[in-house]
């Protein structure tokens, strides 16, 4: 959703609330849709606060505590100086050369005059219109772009504000920058960031119901189904989530060495070196580094870079455990040396290698 749709959500909500329908419900809709997105809580407060000063200048620039049309007499005709002042009313419609313009005039009763309160209010109006309009400019989406990668590529991109992307095998990101935020959308697969430094744009990166916000740092984030994992080697990042149940999720920090898994379940955070969690990062080398993995879970990591699938047969072969490094594009070599040091057994056909224990 970007910013002009955005803003238009946030006013029909504000115009929601002030009706005579508004509940706890109505409450509770609004506080998710507030949860999902930092942009839907600044346009909300933004316009909420032009909202409520806006009401105060009305009463201001009317001079009275109630709503409505100025009376009778408050305009009248501005008419050439040479007839005599219409004070009276006494003109009549043959002594009233025709009108030049229209202005807004003052009662001539003994009431005190309001209206350089009114042009005041209305300056005021204007100041804040001119503000808001400002404000949205700075949501306004000033560059779009969308880059992929195939199964067995990996993609450099350097974006406009600096930072700079690596896409992992068979990965696709959004991008929407913006004077405010640099938002990245990360459709599938695996991305690595390495964030130019502006802290006042924030460097988002969604992926489902997720969001790694950083000001300038290096990271990764890899969507796996419903699960997302984050990697951080430099920096902090902070990882949001989107409401659940109606209720707002905590904010989970994760300094340089976190590996963060965040499921249906929660977030779990493992912290370790940050050589270790560069190790994680081995696909940009080409490499797949395992310890204490399984054959299942190693199997899995191989079939993200490779369109000849490996195929475990059995969950005694499945539970096997493997250590080391090895080549992504090289299912050859991983293959043969199953063979040779475990007790599994590889049959080849065209389109795979199922892996059977023996």
């Amino acid at each position: 959703m970007d910013s002009i749709r955005i803003e238009r959500r946030a006013a029909a909500w504000l115009a929601r609330r002030d009706g005579e329908a508004w509940d706890a419900a109505a409450q509770m809709e609004l506080d998710q849709w507030l949860a999902q997105d930092v942009a839907h809580r600044v346009a909300f407060l933004r316009l909420e606060s032009a909202w409520e000063e806006s009401d105060r200048l009305k009463a201001l620039g009317a001079g009275r505590s109630h709503d409505g049309v100025p009376p009778r007499g408050t305009w009248r005709q501005a008419i050439d100086p040479a007839v005599p002042s219409a004070e009276s009313n006494a003109l009549t419609p043959a002594a009233t050369p025709a009108p030049r313009d229209w202005v807004f005039a003052p009662r001539t009763t003994g009431h005190r005059a309001r209206w350089p309160l009114s042009a005041s209010a209305a300056m005021l109006v204007l100041a804040l219109s001119a503000m808001a309009v400002f404000g949205w400019s700075r949501y306004v989406v000033q560059e779009r772009a969308s880059y992929a990668s195939q199964v067995g590529d990996l993609r450099a991109v350097a974006l406009a504000d600096g930072s700079h992307a690596t896409l992992s095998s068979n990965s696709r990101i959004d991008i929407a920058l913006s004077q405010a935020q640099r938002h990245i959308d990360l459709r599938q697969g695996e991305a690595f960031f390495e964030v130019a430094k502006d802290a006042a744009r924030p460097f988002v990166v969604g992926a489902g119901l997720r969001r790694a916000v950083a000001v300038g740092t290096r990271f990764s984030v890899r969507r796996d189904g419903a699960s997302v994992r984050v990697v951080v080697t430099e920096g902090t990042v902070r990882l949001e989530s989107d409401a659940a149940d109606g209720r707002a999720q905590p904010t989970t920090l994760l300094p340089a060495g976190s590996i963060a898994i965040a499921g249906p379940d929660g977030v779990l955070v493992r912290s370790v070196s940050v050589t270790e969690a560069e190790r994680l990062l081995d696909w940009r080398q080409g490499l797949l580094s395992f310890e204490h993995a399984t054959l299942g879970e190693a199997v899995a990591e191989f079939n993200r870079y490779n369109t000849r699938r490996l195929v475990v047969a059995d969950g005694r072969a499945a539970a096997l455990q493997v250590a080391g490094t090895f080549q992504w594009s090289n299912t050859e070599g991983f293959v043969r040396l199953l063979e040779q040091g475990f007790p599994v057994r590889a049959e080849h056909r065209a389109d795979r290698v199922v892996l059977h224990s023996r």
